[in-house]
């Protein structure tokens, strides 16, 4: 089983324009609400692909009972520490003329030592030895800096597989705790080292020295330019695909989530690869925070070229 924990969900609201313009009225063409949120995402897609996933973390108010009432419509089984304060709402501003996407995102409401103690034992009730667990998203408003790191190593001691994909100091504290996967894009993998990553080789070279730190498996994404995979013993290039963009919302986590049910299923780091991209890909083709359907990523699967360095 894949555990999501999310401990910042939203609720996506996408909203339909032409030629947005600031200090001006704008007309709405239409709109759409999806469950959202890095690790929710990641759940959506790892559903999406047949696998076996549960949504955890910190929901409230009737934006949460939104983001629920999603899940179970999907047939996503979920297990939420429920508060009375309400799940943060992101607005996406999709312009249809210049094919732009403008995102309005609110940091979502502080979470207290006794509410992140309630979520650890959540997740500690769902889990057992084989499990994979994936923590993704920027940390709430009052959560401590060290606190996925602590939470990294206990998941290690009791024998599950762990994913990161956060930033700033979080990250940084917790690729010393050793998570099995990590996923920053190339801006977040640049901030992680204090200076823009500019080359190819500086890139693989950051990568390689997360991965001598312990990290099993670093996946950089890099938008138009596709994405890079590494390993001890392997180094992988995946040029983007050429597919028409509705939205890139989500485009990275439907990445992570291919990678990770791939990797459960016992694939080839290349297949792995093969089907993060395809998802990854299959992702932007959709509006909002949609979810591509499995026909969609298998029709790409087959167009994803993988390189190999040495």
């Amino acid at each position: 089983m894949i555990v999501t924990v999310s401990l910042n969900p939203a609720l996506d609201k996408t909203l339909f324009v032409d030629s947005f313009a600031v200090d001006a009225v704008n007309r709405v063409l239409g709109s759409r609400m999806d469950a959202g949120g890095k690790s929710i995402n990641v759940a959506k897609i790892i559903n999406a692909m047949g696998g076996d996933t549960l949504a955890t973390g910190i929901i409230g108010g009737s934006s949460g009972k939104f983001i629920q009432s999603q899940l179970d419509s999907m047939g996503i089984r979920h297990d939420f520490v429920v508060t009375d304060a309400a799940t943060r709402t992101n607005l996406k501003i999709s312009d249809r003329t210049r094919r732009t996407m403008t995102e309005l995102n609110e940091r979502g409401e502080p979470v207290t030592e006794e509410l992140l103690r309630k979520v650890w034992e959540k997740i500690e009730s769902l889990v057992s030895s084989g499990d994979v667990v994936v923590i993704s998203g920027a940390n709430p408003p009052g959560m401590g800096d060290e606190v996925l790191a602590d939470w990294i190593t206990r998941l290690k001691d009791m024998g599950i597989t762990v994913a990161l994909d956060t930033v700033g100091a979080p990250l940084q504290l917790g690729i010393r705790a050793k998570p099995n996967v990590i996923k920053p894009n190339l801006s977040e993998l640049s901030e992680l080292f204090g200076e823009q990553l500019h080359y190819l080789r500086d890139v693989i070279a950051a990568a390689r020295s997360i991965v001598q730190q312990g990290v099993d498996t670093v996946i950089i994404s890099m938008g138009a330019d596709g994405a890079l995979f590494v390993t001890k013993d392997q180094i992988l290039r995946c040029p983007g695909l050429q597919v028409p963009i509705c939205s890139t919302v989500g485009s990275g986590d439907a990445m992570l989530g291919a990678v990770l049910h791939s990797m459960q299923q016992g694939c080839t780091l290349e297949d792995t690869a093969r089907w993060g991209m395809a998802a990854g890909s299959a992702n932007v083709m959709c509006d909002g925070s949609q979810t591509p359907c499995m026909e969609q990523i298998r029709e790409l699967f087959g167009q994803v070229q993988v390189g190999t360095f040495h």
